[in-house]
């Protein structure tokens, strides 16, 4: 294989799969992780392979998966086994190369280039596999292309205990028929932009015109297009760490900005860069933080909490947006940021959104579509909240962000 050689390791089922190493009597039956186990709200955060046979899935409620499958096994997760089993995963890499870089608890790129050229990277992979399974007990997928985009595709083609080889020559005939929701990087909102623009194939993606491209998605879509035509000059990178606490971006304006409809809009791109930043990590986290830089250099910041990690554009944006309409006093601002913080891995994060919750929010809908009517009618003015301090402002702040919003101010 010509140029870069990288793989992707990719953990199977990893929690369930260390449970079952940890009590060899779980091998072989249905096996699930949920947050809450023993309450109904109770959330799966993964499963093992053989509760999905019987179409138990992530996120299925504990309830509805134990309805489903009477004889699920059921438990809590222990993050300190995992963490655990994924440093001891980790260190085995590092026996092989220097050049690992995680990327979350379960999977990591190597860059074994240099040692290609003294064995065969098939064998190289087949033995890294083997080892993980007899030395740690855990099974594994493994991809291995000449980029991490490709690498990371051709982990996932084949699971569990998966070695799949992804060349570029390959990607016309194995990646191109497929819907873009299937392509790494690109989740439904991506998925929703790019069909307005009449590409639905990763084929089209990447034979579209560059520039309808940019106009529609920017410099994102310029990246996701090089990705769909098998080009992605990232290094792995040995100094990554994939437990960031926060992860953010800010932006010094052109000017002194006093209209806030373009102060909504830089922190709605700011908002939309992080949660790129978090689904490259697979991270997710409850604070959201704004940070205001005012014309003669002052800065401030204010935080929310939410009930929920998040880590969609929308959700962060509406909570940056709140923050920012409820502490702006109107001074000119000549920097913006937004930062997600307590950040965790997604799989640790799946929400326990109870029934009274969700009751909640049911119940919060008719009002909002009321305050919609009436702002439509009456003008945004119309609506304001008790204190008369500032308004209500339906369009940007959703009942999710009002009712769990928890501020704490810092200056």
């Amino acid at each position: 294989m010509a140029g870069r050689v990288i793989f992707h390791i990719d953990m199977n089922s990893f929690y369930a799969s260390v449970e079952q190493s940890h009590d060899p009597s779980l091998k072989g039956k249905a096996l699930a992780i949920a947050g809450n186990p023993k309450e109904r709200r109770g959330i799966i955060v993964t499963c093992s392979y053989e509760a999905r046979a019987h179409g138990i899935y992530t996120t299925m409620p504990v309830f509805e998966a134990k309805r489903k499958l009477p004889a699920l096994v059921i438990l809590p997760p222990n993050f300190d086994r995992y963490r655990a089993a994924s440093k001891a995963m980790f260190d085995l890499l590092r026996t092989y190369t220097d050049l690992v870089e995680p990327v979350s608890i379960d999977e990591g790129y190597m860059d074994v280039t240099a040692l290609s050229k003294e064995r065969d990277a098939i064998g190289i992979a087949e033995e890294i596999q083997l080892r993980i399974r007899n030395e740690l007990d855990l099974p594994c997928s493994i991809g291995i292309a000449p980029n991490k985009f490709l690498a990371k595709t051709a982990s996932d083609m084949k699971k569990p205990m998966g070695i799949t080889v992804l060349r570029k020559r390959d990607i016309r005939e194995r990646l191109w028929p497929l819907e873009v929701l299937e392509m790494h990087g690109i989740g439904e909102s991506t998925a929703r932009k790019l069909k307005s623009l009449n590409i639905r194939t990763i084929g089209e993606l990447a034979q579209a015109d560059e520039g309808t491209i940019k106009s529609g998605l920017g410099k994102y879509g310029i990246r996701l297009r090089k990705r769909a035509n098998g080009e992605d000059e990232r290094l792995v990178d040995p100094d990554s760490v994939y437990d960031t606490k926060s992860i953010g971006a800010s932006t010094t304006l052109p000017a002194d900005e006093t209209d806030d409809r373009k102060l909504h809009e830089a922190f709605r791109s700011l908002s939309a860069k992080v949660a790129r930043r978090l689904e490259a990590k697979a991270l997710s986290g409850p604070t959201v933080t704004i940070q205001m830089r005012t014309f003669d250099w002052q800065n401030r910041s204010r935080s929310a909490t939410l009930r929920n990690p998040i880590y969609r554009k929308e959700e962060i944006a509406d909570a940056a947006i709140t923050l920012f309409d409820r502490h702006w006093d109107g001074t000119p601002l000549r920097l913006v940021g937004v930062t997600v913080s307590n950040v965790i891995e997604k799989q640790e994060a799946a929400e326990q959104l109870s029934l009274f919750d969700f009751e909640k929010h049911a119940k919060d809908e008719p009002v909002l579509r009321l305050m919609d009517k009436l702002e439509s009618k009456y003008g945004k003015q119309v609506l304001r909240k008790g204190t008369g301090r500032r308004r209500i402002e339906s369009v940007s702040e959703t009942s999710f962000s009002k009712d769990f919003l928890d501020d704490h101010e810092r200056e």
